[in-house]
């Protein structure tokens, strides 16, 4: 608790830091004034939809559960929605501060980027810890509950999470996306005009749906991971350790992560003409600065807990497999190597070859995540002996231990992203776009390295809360030959994949609307191109709204409702196939869409250095079609999908003791 309180201590340092950063010019104040008010409305009314929502379930979770659970499912909701509402505030802020600071030096840039990124980060690692130790102690101490009990009550919190989380990624996902395709389609491919060009009507839609998708509802997808992994592993802890060790050492592994991840945001800082290589480089510095501190802490944590030495190489183990899915990802989205450079070659002949050597780089790129999972399971199982799947929760733990850094490293891309077009609309001098799109760039590749973490220890997470679903349920083992496990796990396959239709479907129907509407106002404004009318923003910024909050119901309602309904009818077995299913196709499914996606970004990036013919050739344009492309497939479904496995299995843990037979074996 008291960890967790020094870093929200740290979060108002840092957010009264930013806040009294240079705001540049009155031009520059105007357009991030117009990007805060359509953030902030998307946000309010995204939230007055997720209110109604929350009651709802929590008052059916009382009713059919109990109110332990219903309290812990409304905290979660609250805290997840807290951090995404304060990253998001922080980052409409910022982004005309990491202007201002561009326009002095690329370092200035990096550093006032990056304060807003650890804000966002440090306030979903510190919510999320003080929430649940919060419920731990009163379920505990002041009811004194046994330790079993208030661990299945604290499921809840995760359920809130997962529930937050799974809407705000998918609502922001879709309205960003859909802003960013439909300006991009018209604005750059039709009329031949800049990104974030200030006649496009689109723009200011575009820079609003990188805070909501990329902010707000990247922040409640890791608070929900975080959460999730610190949930699974105190509820195998039970059973796993006597004494209580094995639910209260997540916690703290979890807890002197906040403190390395602290430091480690102290480490970031860039030199004046600094290349992408060295950019990374500084980022790679504070995250693995946070990985070797953290195993400092945790071997003083084991030393004081007197738990065995076993855990702390699970730990180990865990954050191994982290930074090397992170290299990985590195490799599959920056510009600087060879997968994507290949899919910018293939802009030359076309959008078509570039989008087919897009998805082979995508589909080859989920070989290196897979098989550095499959190690951590294993060597987990291994080193835990006895304690079983624990080990594989613990990892989970381990590999987002430092999440309060690697978040900011994720978190700061978009206002970086945000900073460009304010300087591009306020016409500041070209060196500061140039520094701008530098930095940008890089949050593009620490996006996607965001992504896999999430993805990856989404798998750890899932399986562990599996295996606490089937303790729960009281399944002992799993028989391929019962004749409902099959069709579960294909139903569980099929899952995702729906899923991805669905948001997918409901980002192209959005741009749709952009587009139309972007041409309607080239179309009928007079003197729009020439720049002597100014276009109708707020329309645009409208049309992604509406389309946002109706678009996510479906896909939020289908990972809640599928898991009770295959549980009801063919029972806890069946569930427990689905699963298996969900798990294994969902993350295939999330690593592919997300590095393709990032990779086709990129490849447009490395084009616009002047490689290949630079901005406005033929090879651009067909890159900025594989970029929108992309923009769905790493921003709205492939991020999302790691929340859908996870939720589906907290839904399942949640409502175990529910499910019999079901009512088709019954009858």
């Amino acid at each position: 608790m008291a960890i967790s309180l020094i870093g929200l201590i740290y979060v108002v340092w840092q957010l009264r830091r930013v806040l009294s950063m240079d705001t540049g010019n009155q031009t520059m104040q105007e357009i991030a004034a117009a990007i805060q008010e359509g953030a902030a409305a998307f946000l309010n009314r995204e939230y007055t939809y997720l209110a109604g929502f929350v009651v709802i379930v929590a008052a059916i979770i009382a009713a059919f559960l109990n109110w332990q659970t219903a309290l812990s499912f409304v905290a979660g909701a609250i805290a997840s929605g807290a951090a995404g509402y304060l990253g998001m505030y922080t980052a409409v802020r910022a982004n005309v501060r990491t202007a201002a600071a561009a326009n002095r030096s690329l370092n200035d840039g990096l550093r006032a980027a990056f304060s807003s990124g650890a804000i966002m980060g440090m306030a979903v690692v510190s919510f999320s810890l003080l929430g649940m130790t919060l419920l731990y102690v009163y379920f505990a101490q002041v009811l004194g509950l046994p330790q079993d009990e208030v661990v299945k009550y604290i499921t809840g919190f995760g359920f809130g999470a997962s529930s937050i989380a799974l809407f705000a990624r998918v609502g922001g996902g879709i309205y960003t996306k859909a802003a960013d395709v439909g300006a991009d389609l018209v604005g750059k491919v039709e009329q031949g005009i800049p990104e974030d060009d200030p006649r496009n009507p689109a723009v200011i839609a575009d820079n609003v749906g990188d805070n909501v998708g990329d902010v707000a509802g990247m922040g409640a997808d890791l608070f929900e991971s975080y959460s999730g992994s610190i949930i699974a592993a105190a509820t195998l802890g039970v059973a796993a350790m006597e004494g209580g060790v094995g639910v209260v050492l997540p916690f703290l592994v979890a807890a002197v992560g906040i403190i390395a991840a602290l430091i480690g945001t102290f480490l970031v800082k860039a030199e004046e003409g600094a290349s992408q290589e060295d950019l990374l480089g500084t980022l790679r510095r504070a995250i693995y600065g946070a990985s070797g501190l953290v195993l400092l802490l945790v071997a003083l944590v084991i030393l004081l807990t007197g738990a065995p030495w076993k855990f702390f190489f699970i730990v180990l183990v865990g954050l191994l497999a982290g930074n090397g899915i992170g290299y990985f990802t590195e490799y599959y989205t920056s510009y600087t190597e060879k997968p994507t450079q290949t899919i910018a070659k293939a802009a030359e002949t076309g959008a078509a070859t570039l989008i087919i050597q897009g998805l082979a780089i995508g589909m080859v790129s989920t070989v290196a995540p897979t098989l550095i999972v499959v190690a951590a399971i294993l060597l987990s199982l291994w080193l835990g002996g006895d304690a079983g799947l624990y080990g594989i929760a613990l990892a989970g733990v381990g590999m987002l231990s430092t999440l309060g850094v690697t978040l900011a490293t994720d978190a700061y891309g978009p206002v970086a992203d945000n900073a460009g077009g304010i300087a591009e609309m306020s016409h500041l001098p070209p060196e500061v776009r140039e520094r701008t799109d530098a930095l940008d760039s890089l949050g593009n590749t620490t996006a996607a390295t965001g992504k896999g973490f999430a993805i990856g220890s989404a798998v750890l997470t899932a399986l562990a809360l599996m295996a606490a679903y089937t303790e729960a349920a009281g399944i002992q083992s799993l028989d391929l030959l019962d004749p409902v496990m099959i069709p579960g796990i294909l139903i569980g396959a099929m899952l995702p994949f729906l899923f991805a239709a669905l948001t997918m479907t409901a980002v192209g129907q959005a741009a749709y609307q952009i587009v139309q509407e972007v041409r309607r106002q080239f179309k009928e404004i007079p003197g729009l191109m020439e720049g002597t009318a100014k276009p109708d923003y707020r329309s645009c910024v409208a049309i992604s709204t509406q389309s946002a909050l109706r678009e996510m119901m479906i896909p939020g309602l289908l990972a809640v409702l599928v898991p009770l309904i295959v549980g009801f009818l063919l029972g806890g077995e069946a569930l427990a196939g689905l699963l298996i299913g969900s798990i294994a196709s969902g993350f295939m499914l999330a690593v592919m869409m997300a590095n393709a996606g990032g990779a086709w970004d990129n490849a447009k990036k490395w084009i616009e250095t002047g490689i290949l013919g630079g901005k406005g050739s033929s090879g651009h344009k067909a890159a900025v079609v594989g970029d929108t492309v992309g923009d769905p497939f790493k921003d709205t479904s492939g991020p999302s999908l790691n929340i859908l496995i996870k939720l589906m299995s907290i839904v399942s843990l949640v409502f175990a003791s529910a499910f019999g037979a079901g009512l088709l074996n019954v009858f």
